[in-house]
């Protein structure tokens, strides 16, 4: 790696390249990249380094078939405009606030589907309010309102005891799993098209990079933010969307109901995600799945509803709080991408960058 400046300064990180493009650092052949001038800020490679120039130049010079190989003398030979030190520091603080400000938004929500799951555990699996009333107890961390709907006695069901008046539901009674398309079969149109959200989408977030398919399918199959998808095939995934709009490819369901609540279908769904992952892979074939029938043998308990719209309170804020969130972090990772190449080949200029940061957070 060669900078135009400082001095022509010499800096290398042997290591492999995967043919999918990203570096990766073989770890019997990691480099220590340590910068060989002052005028180098250890803070600026790092982002130098995610830079897509950089990375193309890589994969452009390796050699190799499965794995692609990189060494030194290629990676020296990549020539980038080196800003002086305080626009090199600025520069990596400006991204560095961006990546933090993404990290902590997904940390909440880790948080958040500890305490969802955590809840629901709690009601839904072991019962714990029917169990402090009828023990005579005051349900914990439940106002008076929603403690007073659960009943304080058990009774005999299809799956063991359960709270007396709750129902017991196969899983696709709860929702309706609507199955993706085959997607070669639409086309992209000139301008109007939707990207494809297949399961590599649904598992990375986003529909960077993906196939095309034409506008011409049923609003149905057109996935939105919000949205719960459900990978049944390969790779079994649950999650809520927030990649942007895009068409729903096979092997994917999209999971909605009329009748119950998101939140509420969404973690009976999750609930079962261990099991159906076992029935995928005790499949003796290259890509296990689950079929329609496991949906119908998945059981979900619904209780009246008045104690559901009250239930409604406590779950559906931290699922709205989710969803917010990861939209913006997807916002701020588009601005991340948008604003790395521009700011590493000086393109665009500090204030601009800081403004647009400002106005995204």
């Amino acid at each position: 790696m060669t900078c135009q400046t400082a001095g022509g300064e010499i800096l290398g990180i042997p290591g492999r390249i995967p043919n999918d493009g990203r570096t990766y650092l073989h770890n019997q052949r990691l480099g220590k990249v340590v910068p060989k001038h002052v005028g180098v800020s250890k803070n600026f490679l790092y982002w130098l380094f995610l830079y897509g120039a950089f990375n193309r130049h890589l994969v452009n010079s390796a050699t190799g078939t499965k794995i692609l190989h990189t060494a030194p003398r290629r990676i020296e030979s990549f020539r980038f405009h080196l800003p002086p030190l305080w626009e090199q520091e600025a520069i990596a603080a400006v991204l560095g606030r961006i990546y933090d400000r993404i990290a902590l938004l997904r940390e909440t929500n880790a948080t958040l589907e500890a305490i969802a799951q955590a809840l629901f555990k709690s009601w839904f699996v072991d019962f714990d309010p029917v169990r402090a009333k009828q023990q005579g107890l005051a349900p914990a961390g439940i106002d008076e309102a929603a403690a007073a709907l659960f009943p304080d006695s058990f009774e005999e069901s299809a799956l063991g005891p359960v709270p007396t008046g709750w129902k017991v539901c196969a899983l696709d009674d709860v929702a309706t799993y609507l199955n993706g398309l085959a997607l070669q079969k639409f086309p992209p149109s000139g301008d109007s098209w939707l990207p494809v959200i297949k399961i590599a989408q649904l598992r990375k977030g986003d529909t960077a990079g993906a196939d095309r398919a034409g506008r011409n399918i049923k609003p149905e199959y057109v996935v939105q933010n919000g949205d719960v998808l459900f990978s049944w095939s390969g790779s079994l995934e649950v999650e809520v969307w927030c990649g942007g709009e895009g068409a729903l490819n096979q092997h994917l369901f999209k999971v909605t109901s009329e009748l119950f609540p998101k939140w509420f279908y969404l973690r009976w769904t999750r609930n079962h995600l261990p099991h159906f992952r076992q029935i995928a892979a005790s499949k003796a074939t290259t890509m296990g799945h689950i079929q329609r029938v496991h949906l119908t043998e998945a059981k979900a308990l619904v209780p009246p509803a008045a104690l559901l719209s009250e239930m409604d309170a406590y779950f559906a804020p931290l699922l709205a709080r989710s969803i917010e969130n990861e939209q913006q972090a997807q916002t701020l990772a588009t601005l991340r991408d948008t604003l790395l190449p521009r700011l590493i080949s000086g393109q665009l200029r500090l204030p601009e960058a800081q403004a647009a940061m400002e106005e995204a957070a």
